[in-house]
């Protein structure tokens, strides 16, 4: 075939339809792109843009990452960039990859490859002409879309027009041997399928995913945690994450799932729905598991999760149940982020409303009381100050947080109850 691809494109061009072309949007004419796709052009069919900004302009959604493929070996592609004045950063250039920065924004540009082996956790690649075999390297059909800068031309070699239309996720090629190339595919897989899915289930696909989840121990457990936590980001991730567990996809690494996990979640996301609540990645992960602090805490450990992350699953488990009554307490002691999570969680469904108005625009008080003011109304300096403060703390959150002047009242009765008695 010839290096622009077009001789073996399985696009609608070649099957004699009207070419797809990529609808304008504005990151199209940013003006460093511009200048970054002019020093990269060449007389072989590219550059090109590929994958999600493709993918996600046909949908008409929002593109936040611009990959670009093109026939140019990682060399002359920084070679290019340099004398162009655009900063180029080789980020996996052993692989193909170049980093070009330019206007404050980032584009990842990859040379075509073509696989010479792999092993289930990464790949040996060598350095290609030919785009339909850059396109069949990749996982999904609607991955493997390219497009012409010039004139918005759509590549498509796999029908992946066709499952975005249908909202359908397919492997390209063999789902059992893409798998077994890379076992993280199967993360992905549901993660796409959460997102981009709403069709016919490919019953294939998912029995592939089961078959080869063992793999997903041979992969690194930041890796995993970076898929899980993708996954659960997502505005619905139910469907995909019940067929996950039907499949015994969580096995592997997170035996700890709870038996009500698929339930609690769908639970959490209606909540959220409801209540017109955020996403909350430290909830959406507790949903998944045991109230179990210990246990949780191991599985934060496992997958190398950040310590924030760790502490924030210990402030939401050490939380007293969640009612109206207590919930401005919870979020003093920890925040109002673990307060809103805890009651998402373990709230009753009558008490939730008015725990979550409770906490709106309730900004955590601060006691004003101080040692010192103690020591001046006679109270010995010593332990018996900390006590003190403790025992003011308790009493000023049990009334509902008041003001400075009920502050020092109690403070008063505190320190007077404290004083030894006069004879």
């Amino acid at each position: 075939m010839g290096r622009d691809g077009r001789d073996h494109s399985q696009s609608r061009a070649a099957a004699g339809m009207t070419p797809a072309r990529l609808p304008d949007a504005a990151w199209q004419h940013a003006e460093g792109l511009k200048k970054l796709l002019a020093a990269l052009d060449d007389a072989h069919g590219g550059p090109r843009y590929v994958g999600g900004a493709v993918r996600d302009t046909l949908l008409g959604l929002p593109v936040s990452d611009i990959d670009i493929a093109t026939a140019l070996l990682p060399n002359e592609v920084m070679k290019r960039l340099q004398d162009a004045g655009i900063k180029a950063i080789p980020t996996g250039i052993e692989h193909g990859t170049v980093t070009a920065a330019v206007d404050g924004k980032s584009y990842e540009i990859t040379t075509l490859r073509r696989d010479v082996a792999t092993d289930g956790r990464r790949a040996t690649v060598a350095f290609a002409t030919d785009w339909q075999e850059d396109a069949a390297r990749r996982d999904f059909t609607i991955n493997a879309l390219y497009a012409d800068p010039k004139n918005g031309e759509v590549f498509d070699y796999f029908d992946g027009i066709s499952d975005l239309e249908a909202r359908r996720l397919r492997f390209i090629g063999d789902a059992n041997q893409r798998i077994a190339e890379d076992y993280l595919r199967i993360l992905r897989y549901f993660r796409f399928l959460a997102r981009y899915g709403g069709g016919q289930i490919d019953a294939d696909a998912i029995q592939a995913c089961a078959n080869g989840a063992h793999g997903l121990t041979a992969l690194s457990r930041e890796r995993i945690a970076q898929e899980l936590t993708r996954i659960l980001g997502l505005k619905d991730p139910v469907a995909s994450v019940t067929l996950m567990i039907a499949n015994g996809i969580f096995t592997p690494f997170l035996p700890e799932l709870s038996a009500s996990a698929a339930n609690d979640l769908l639970r959490l996301v209606k909540r959220e729905a409801q209540c017109a609540q955020p996403v909350s990645l430290p909830a959406r992960f507790l949903a998944l598991l045991n109230r179990d602090i210990v246990a949780v805490d191991k599985v934060a450990a496992r997958l190398k999760l950040s310590n924030k992350m760790r502490e924030g699953f210990a402030q939401r488990l050490r939380a007293d149940a969640p009612t109206p009554t207590n919930i401005r307490a919870i979020a003093y002691r920890a925040d109002i982020d673990t307060a809103r999570d805890a009651a998402m969680l373990y709230a009753s469904d009558t008490e939730l409303p008015e725990c979550l108005a409770r906490l709106e625009q309730w900004n955590v008080p601060t006691l004003s009381i101080k040692g010192g003011e103690l020591i001046a109304m006679g109270l010995p300096a010593g332990p018996l100050v900390a006590k003190t403060l403790q025992a003011i703390e308790a009493a000023w959150i049990q009334e509902g947080f008041p003001d400075a002047t009920r502050q020092r009242a109690l403070a008063v009765e505190m320190v007077d109850a404290s004083l030894p008695k006069k004879a």
